[in-house]
């Protein structure tokens, strides 16, 4: 199969980032993804895991992926999956109650962007979360990481995080 990228964008900051698909890695969630883009949604910047953007979305794949190439210590670039149920993101220390529960479905899909080091994937409330791997920035990590950090010292509120073809 050849490669496949993505682009990966803050939309109202005009930056945006190319990623290849970890196809062989994690073949079910890319084709997952893939096949539903382009999808993205409000931009949060990460609480617990520290430099992470992410969006939440509605569930799109016709099965969860099993936790292929899974991490909990993820790099500088890494583009990660997970899903969560409304109970464990619908309490109001996350800031997102209504956003955990997209079109009355009990779990949302979380699509992030790591972007620098010293990532750790534990939450208080649950312990270990850990994610998968489906994607690898191999340009523009760099501008993406200077309007993440803007992104957390000035504030999300009308920023969207998207993925679309490449």
């Amino acid at each position: 199969m050849a490669d496949r990228f993505i682009e990966v964008a803050l939309d109202k900051r005009g930056v945006r980032c190319t990623a290849r698909l970890l196809d062989d890695r994690a073949p079910i969630t890319c084709a997952a993804v893939w096949d539903a883009l382009p999808l993205g949604g409000d931009v949060y910047h990460a609480k617990y895991a520290r430099n992470e953007i992410y969006a939440l979305v509605p569930p799109f794949a016709p099965q969860e992926p099993p936790l292929e190439n899974p991490t909990i210590t993820p790099i500088p670039g890494d583009l990660c999956y997970f899903t969560f149920t409304e109970v464990q993101l619908g309490t109001s220390s996350y800031g997102y109650e209504t956003d955990a529960r997209h079109q009355g479905r009990p779990t949302v899909v979380d699509l992030a962007l790591f972007y620098e080091r010293n990532n750790l994937l534990i939450n208080g409330d649950a312990g270990w979360v850990p994610g998968i791997v489906w994607g690898s920035v191999i340009d523009g990590l760099d501008r993406m990481a200077d309007a993440c950090q803007d992104l957390w010292r000035a504030g999300a509120i009308g920023e969207t995080l998207s993925f679309r073809r490449a």
